[in-house]
C-alpha cells in the first residue's frame, strides 16, 4: 500500500488530520490489544462464553463451531489491521523504508479480505442478534470492506497510486469502525444515563430503534469523514469545502480524544492488565 503522505500537502488542514491520525493509532492500538487480551485470551482461560457474548449476546456458541471459528478468524485479524493500519499512513515509512511499506501492506490487504470473509461467514452461519437490520447493516459493512481492500490492492498493481491512496483511506476508515461501535454505545450510555441492556432505544435484543440505526451508524461516519480528508487535503479544494472538511475533522478529534480516555480507563486498560495477571475490570 502506498502511504499517504501528508508532507507533500500544503492546505493547513494537515495539521488536524495528522493529530487525528495520532489519536486514532493510539486509540486502535489499545483497542487490538483489548480484543486480543479479552476475546482471544478467553479462549485458553475458558471463559469465551461469559467474555465474547457481554457485548454482543450469542456471539459465541460452542454448538456452532464453524460460525464459531468464523468469528474467531473475524477477532483475531482485525485485532491485526487496528494495531497494524496506522502504519501505512506514515508517509516517512514508504520513502524510507518502502519494502516493509509493502508487505505490510500486502499483510494488511489479506488481514483485511479475512476479516470481513470471517464476519460474512458467522452471519450466514448465525445470522444476527439483532435480526434482519442488523443482518443488512453488518452484511453490507463486511461488502464495502471486502470491496475496498481489493480497490486498493489493484490500484496499487495498476500503479495506480492516488486512486490506491484514496481507497486505502477508505479501507481504514473501514476497519476501525468495530473500535467506533463501542464507541457510538459508550457514549449514547453516558449521554442517557442507560446502560448495556437499558438505555434508550437500546436491549439485550439488539432490536431497539437506537440499535436499528447502529446497524449502520457504526460505520458511515468514518466513511464520511475519509471523504472529507480526501477531498479537503488531497482535492486542492476550495475555502468551502476546507470548512466543511475542517468541521468534521475537528469533531472526529473531540470524540476520538473523549471517548479514547473513557474507554481505556474504564475497560481497555483494565482488560490488557488482566492478561498480565491483573484484578479482572470493573
Amino acid at each position: 500500500m502506498r502511504g499517504i503522505d501528508l508532507d507533500e500537502q500544503k492546505t493547513w488542514l494537515i495539521w488536524p488530520v495528522r493529530l487525528l491520525t495520532v489519536l486514532v493509532w493510539l486509540s486502535t492500538l489499545l483497542f487490538g490489544l483489548y480484543i486480543i487480551a479479552y476475546y482471544l485470551g478467553a479462549l485458553p482461560r475458558g471463559e469465551a462464553a461469559e467474555s465474547w457474548n457481554v457485548v454482543l449476546p450469542d456471539l459465541y456458541d460452542p454448538e456452532t463451531p464453524r460460525a464459531t471459528a468464523g468469528m474467531a478468524v473475524h477477532l483475531a485479524l482485525g485485532a491485526i489491521i487496528l494495531i497494524l493500519g496506522p502504519v501505512q499512513l506514515i508517509g516517512g515509512v514508504r520513502r524510507h523504508f518502502p519494502q516493509v511499506h509493502r508487505w505490510i501492506g500486502r499483510l494488511y490487504i489479506l488481514a483485511s479480505v479475512l476479516t470481513a470473509a470471517g464476519g460474512l461467514a458467522f452471519i450466514a452461519l448465525r445470522g444476527t442478534v439483532g435480526g434482519l437490520h442488523m443482518t443488512i447493516g453488518f452484511g453490507l459493512y463486511g461488502v464495502l470492506m471486502l470491496g475496498a481492500a481489493i480497490a486498493a490492492y489493484l490500484y496499487a498493481r495498476a500503479r495506480k497510486f492516488e486512486i490506491h491512496r484514496d481507497w486505502a483511506i477508505r479501507l481504514f476508515a473501514l476497519a476501525v469502525a468495530s473500535w467506533l461501535y463501542r464507541m457510538e454505545y459508550g457514549f449514547w450510555y453516558a449521554f442517557t444515563g442507560g446502560e448495556p441492556c437499558a438505555a434508550p432505544g437500546h436491549n439485550c435484543a439488539f432490536d431497539g430503534w437506537f440499535d436499528m440505526v447502529m446497524s449502520f451508524l457504526f460505520y458511515v461516519p468514518n466513511l464520511i469523514v475519509a471523504e472529507l480528508v480526501i477531498r479537503g487535503v488531497f482535492r486542492s479544494p476550495g475555502p468551502a469545502v476546507q470548512a466543511i472538511a475542517a468541521i468534521g475533522i475537528f469533531a472526529a478529534i473531540g470524540l476520538t480524544a473523549l471517548g479514547s480516555y473513557m474507554f481505556a480507563d474504564i475497560l481497555w486498560l483494565p482488560a490488557i492488565h488482566q492478561a498480565f495477571g491483573g484484578p479482572p475490570p470493573r
